[in-house]
């Protein structure tokens, strides 16, 4: 919290309160009897008692409507929809995420005088589960992932038997089944034919089996405070990679690291088997229930470039006006003013977070009407 002095305070309040044309201090003629000149010192420090009252209220009433926020952030029914991004060829992805990754085809759409066609996909409906929206534009059959988008989990009962089923399938693993580096998680990664990462975790049932989307940081402290305070989630837990600690204290050896490193880790296996980073995981409940977001940051590297693939995230909303006001007070950026969209008219808008991630945030009863 910062403090701001009350000289700071005063002296802008004072100088609101008198006009362009006013002397800065009142000018008394040695013609005027002292009754006049005490009214005209009262009159002035009741003009400047009065601006102060205003400076101290709209301080009172900025504080206020920041509290009503977050109250009303932390209380609004929110849940994770769906994650969209490009694919270059849109029966072959879905062919592999229903054969490989045992999704089902939920629903496609087209928008012919658009040139674009989307498919949904996931282990459930959506008005229950968080699930996969593609997009196909007419003649576009290759995206850059870049390097911040990090990877899709996926929650299975059996990692080996998975990965046996996505070989047969022609399908590539860029990670042996294994534990995960400082736990006991078995967990393995595989790429579809668009270069997407999904990391297969180990567990058993749960209602959401589409349960990650993972994207890189470059101020993890920052994004944790902007996805609670705006976004209304909940940090359910850190991790530190226990290996590579000398990364830390040794900046310069990270620096003649990361060229090789980056380029190994992303060729081939996950950047967490690599480098010194740290992972916040949030949401808005339990991660073996509801799907979560995974913040990435790995030491030493502060931005990202973020390809043209992945697109965003979108989050169900009780008014997403309100849902603006706090994103925009809370540090994200407003891509799209809160309104009906042409032709359905359901309500979203769009943000960035600190990081230039997008969000979508949609309307929960206009979502509905939508499926119907």
């Amino acid at each position: 919290m910062r403090i701001i002095s009350m000289a700071s305070t005063i002296r802008p309040s004072l100088l609101g309160c008198v006009s362009a044309s006013s002397p800065r201090f009142p000018v008394v003629s040695r013609n005027l009897s002292f009754s006049h000149v005490t009214q005209s010192k009262l009159l002035t420090l009741r003009r400047s008692v009065s601006c102060l009252g205003v400076a101290e209220s709209g301080k009172a009433s900025t504080a206020a409507t920041e509290e009503d926020l977050l109250k009303w952030v932390k209380d609004d029914n929110r849940r994770m929809l769906h994650v969209v991004y490009r694919v270059g060829d849109l029966d072959r992805t879905i062919k592999f995420y229903t054969e490989c990754l045992g999704m089902k085809l939920l629903r496609k759409r087209d928008i012919p005088e658009e040139k674009y066609t989307n498919a949904f996909l996931g282990y459930g409906p959506e008005d229950s589960h968080f699930v996969i929206e593609l997009t196909y534009n007419y003649g576009v059959d290759k995206y850059d992932i870049g390097a911040g988008f990090g990877h899709f989990g996926i929650a299975v009962d059996d990692v080996a038997k998975t990965v046996e089923l996505i070989k047969a399938k022609g399908g590539k693993v860029t990670r042996e089944p294994g534990a995960v580096k400082g736990g006991k998680t078995v967990i393995a990664f595989i790429e579809d034919p668009d270069g997407y990462k999904f990391e297969l975790l180990e567990r058993g049932p749960t209602p959401e089996p589409l349960c990650q989307v993972m994207l890189r940081v470059g101020d993890l402290d920052r994004s944790i405070k902007f996805y609670e305070k705006a976004f209304g989630m909940e940090l359910l837990r850190t991790r530190d990679n226990p290996e590579y600690k000398f990364l830390r204290a040794n900046p310069t050896k990270l620096v003649r690291l990361i060229g090789l490193v980056w380029f190994i880790c992303l060729k081939s296996l996950a950047v967490s088997d690599c480098l010194q980073y740290t992972i916040a995981m949030m949401g808005y409940g339990p991660e073996d229930k509801t799907a979560v977001l995974e913040l990435t940051y790995n030491y030493g590297v502060t931005e990202y470039d973020k390809g043209n693939a992945y697109a965003q995230i979108a989050i169900g909303t009780d008014d997403v006006y309100k849902t603006a006001e706090a994103v925009k007070l809370f540090g994200g950026k407003i891509t799209r003013e809160p309104g009906p969209l042409p032709g359905i008219s359901t309500k979203i808008t769009a943000c960035l977070d600190p990081d230039g991630w997008k969000s979508v945030f949609v309307d929960n009863v206009d979502f509905l009407k939508e499926l119907e």
